[in-house]
């Protein structure tokens, strides 16, 4: 628990007015999308960035754990105050969109702001934000930034590391930084802004971020191929890429997502179909987007698409997407708790990797329903058990540690996208070996020797 005296020093800072010790907020702020709960001790919500550097040169003097938060969305407990000590809250105040440089094709954001609401400012004047994560309506940037979130249009854009040009960062001292400038090229100095980047709130406290925009395509569409098995559409991922398509989102769904669908939800698909790639692709103009609808077309009937279905109008696309927007919440036909995960592998290794994953699934008896991102081999696999049985929350475990163990195998990694937080910090040896992770805690006591920022994160000490 925090000393009285310690409270009324970040009341001090801040005002009163923005620290909380009371239960209501240390509850609201204990969880993330894990729905694992620790309580802080206090929630504070700095103001601006002097502020930040005011807290944590105070928590740095007095040894006081830190841990900043955005909109608390992450799947793997990057936000989670595990350790107490006091929560640091950007969404309040820090969450401006301060500038878009029309003519640089930069914006420049506090990292409190919504995902999505940049997308629509950029929009309203003719840019583009690609990075959409699922949480876009709701995630913040800063949050975005520390995990190096992805999304459905990371096939053919990018993720969030591709659109970070330049950070302000606090560091645990309380020496505010600058790391990466408003240029397209920047080769003075070490990359600080890349090591920030993923880096789970336990380097620096980031307080403004600068982010490349692009113009926005003029023209969309979106599609939907149908196969027989998921081989086959694994199969058509990589290869449709390599004949020269390059559509904005490839996104799959393999035949276990289907039949849940269909009886969940009655969504009309195919009674064989095994697996389904649903996508978009864009332009500038409307031949460029036919030109790449005939190239997926092709490839993919080439790999044993049953049939390819493109959209003509926002009411088709939209009901194109509803499938796919939904294969999340379906699956808890299959068990009511999943433990998902976010492997990446590349593309090419998607058939074999799929093909292997549903064997581990069957050894531990396991239904283990796979979608997700495969235009960047990125795939979100589920391994369904009964949340109400030790035994078998257990044997889930040991079956993802195997799942994990293949993907490295295969050149893969733990995390596409969701980061590593408390809930893969237990297999970050499958991944790295002892010097990596040792590099991994020099970087760490180089930044903040005092362990006060986010402790116990990625594998990192308490």
């Amino acid at each position: 628990m925090l000393d009285a005296k310690h409270i009324k020093a970040f009341e001090e800072m801040v005002g009163r007015e923005n620290v909380y010790s009371d239960k209501a907020h240390l509850i609201a702020y204990s969880y993330d999308a894990t729905r694992t709960r620790f309580e802080p001790d206090a929630v504070v919500f700095p103001r601006n960035e002097e502020d930040v550097s005011h807290i944590l040169a105070y928590c740095n003097e007095h040894r006081i754990v830190i841990t900043p938060r955005g909109a608390g969305s992450g799947f793997t407990g990057g936000a989670l105050p595990t350790n107490g000590g006091i929560t640091l809250a950007m969404e309040k105040h820090m969450n401006k969109i301060l500038e878009i440089d029309m003519e640089n094709m930069v914006a420049v954001v506090q990292p409190g702001v919504v995902n999505m609401d940049l997308q629509k400012a950029a929009e309203a004047v003719g840019l583009f934000y690609p990075p959409d994560p699922a949480s876009e309506a709701y995630s913040t940037l800063g949050g975005n930034v520390s995990e190096n979130a992805g999304g459905m249009r990371a096939a053919k854009y990018g993720i969030t590391k591709d659109y970070v040009m330049a950070l302000r960062a606090v560091r645990p001292n309380g020496d505010i930084i600058r790391a990466g400038k408003r240029t397209i090229k920047d080769v003075a100095g070490y990359n600080i802004a890349g090591i920030l980047i993923a880096s789970e709130g336990t380097l620096a406290v980031i307080t403004e971020i600068t982010l490349k925009l692009i113009p926005k395509p003029k023209h969309t569409k979106a599609y939907m191929g149908i196969f027989p098995s998921v081989e086959d559409a694994m199969n058509a991922v990589f290869k449709s890429l390599a004949a020269g398509a390059n559509p904005v989102a490839m996104e799959f769904m393999d035949d276990l997502v289907v039949h849940a669908l269909k009886e969940k939800l009655g969504i009309e698909l195919p009674e064989d179909a095994g697996g389904l790639l649903i996508g978009d692709v864009d332009g500038n103009v409307p031949e460029e987007v036919e030109f790449q609808l005939a190239t997926l077309e092709k490839s993919f009937k080439e790999n044993g698409a049953q049939d390819f279905i493109v959209a003509h109008t926002a009411e088709e696309r939209d009901n194109l997407w509803v499938a796919r927007r939904n294969a999340s919440p379906v699956i808890t036909i299959y068990g009511s708790k999943k433990l998902n995960e976010d492997i990446s592998v590349p593309r090419s290794m998607l058939p074999e990797a799929l093909k292997r994953i549903y064997e581990i699934g069957r050894k531990y008896g396991f239904k283990v329903p796979c979608f997700g991102h495969a235009g960047d081999g990125n795939i979100h696999v589920n391994v369904m058990v009964d949340g109400s049985d030790p035994k078998q929350l257990e044997e889930g475990h040991h079956c993802i540690e195997e799942i994990f163990e293949l993907v490295v195998e295969m050149g893969g990694t733990l995390s596409g996208e969701h980061g590593i937080g408390t809930a893969k910090a237990p297999f970050m040896n499958i991944a790295f070996n002892d010097e990596e992770i040792q590099l991994f805690k020099d970087l760490k006591q180089a930044f903040d020797p005092n362990n006060i920022l986010n402790p116990g994160k990625m594998g990192l000490p308490n």
